[in-house]
C-alpha cells in the first residue's frame, strides 16, 4: 500500500497562496479606501472573491490580517535578503540603498503608510505593527551589515544606529516621503538610482577607513 500523506499538493498550496494574496490585495485597498475601523473581515472576503471561512481560516482578526499585509510589503526579495558580505563598503551600501528603493516604491507602500497614519491616533496598535514587522527589521538588517563592515575594518562608527538612519534617511527623503504629499511625485530609475549613489558616498565620506576608500 503507497505511504498517506497529509501534506497539500503544489496545486492546493498555489491556490492558497493566490487567495492569500488576493485577501491581502483586496484589504488593502478596502482600509485605505474605507478605514480600518470601517472595513469588516466578510466585506474584505466579498472583495477577495473567496469564502468567509477561506478568510476566517487564513485571518482570525483584522488585526492578523494587517500584520500579514505588513510583512508581506515588507519582505526583502531573493535568497539571504540583506545577508552581504563585508568588505567592499561601496558595493554594499549600494545593493542596500537599491533594495531600499525597492521596498519603497512596491506598488501601494505609500497606501499603507496612509492607513497607518489616518488611524493610528485610534488604532495605535497599527502603528506599531508597521514599526515592528516592518521598518524594523530592514532597519536592523542594515544596521547589522554596517556592524559587520566595521568589524571588517572598512568603516568606524560610534553609533551605527545613526549611521543606518542617516543612510536610509537620504533614500527615503526622496524617493519616498514626498510620495505622501504630492500625488505626482514620481521619480524616474536614474534620479532614484543617483539619489543611492550620493548616499552611498556621502556615508562613505563620513564614515569610511582610509584603506576602504577608492584610490
Amino acid at each position: 500500500m503507497g505511504r498517506v500523506t497529509t501534506e497539500p499538493s503544489a496545486y492546493h498550496r498555489r491556490m492558497a497562496e493566490q487567495k492569500r494574496s488576493a485577501i491581502i490585495d483586496a484589504a488593502t485597498g478596502l482600509f485605505l479606501d474605507s478605514g480600518y475601523d470601517g472595513t469588516s473581515l466578510a466585506r474584505i472576503a466579498e472583495a477577495a472573491g473567496v469564502s468567509r471561512a477561506t478568510l476566517f481560516k487564513q485571518f482570525p482578526t483584522k488585526a492578523a490580517l494587517f500584520d500579514a499585509i505588513v510583512t508581506e510589503y515588507w519582505k526583502v526579495e531573493g535568497e539571504g535578503g540583506l545577508d552581504l558580505r563585508p568588505g567592499d563598503l561601496r558595493a554594499g551600501l549600494t545593493a542596500v540603498g537599491r533594495r531600499y528603493v525597492a521596498l519603497l516604491t512596491r506598488p501601494r507602500m505609500v497606501a499603507l503608510f496612509r492607513i497607518v497614519i489616518a488611524e493610528a491616533p485610534r488604532f495605535p496598535e497599527l502603528g506599531q505593527t508597521q514599526f515592528k514587522r516592518g521598518k524594523m527589521p530592514y532597519f536592523t538588517s542594515v544596521r547589522r551589515y554596517l556592524e559587520a563592515e566595521h568589524e571588517a575594518g572598512t568603516v568606524r562608527l560610534d553609533d551605527p544606529e545613526l549611521a543606518t538612519t542617516q543612510f536610509l534617511g537620504m533614500i527615503a527623503d526622496y524617493v519616498f516621503w514626498p510620495r505622501m504629499l504630492l500625488v505626482d511625485w514620481s521619480p524616474d530609475e536614474a534620479s532614484m538610482a543617483r539619489a543611492v549613489d550620493e548616499a552611498v558616498l556621502t556615508i562613505e565620506a563620513r564614515y569610511a577607513t582610509s584603506s576602504a576608500r577608492p584610490a
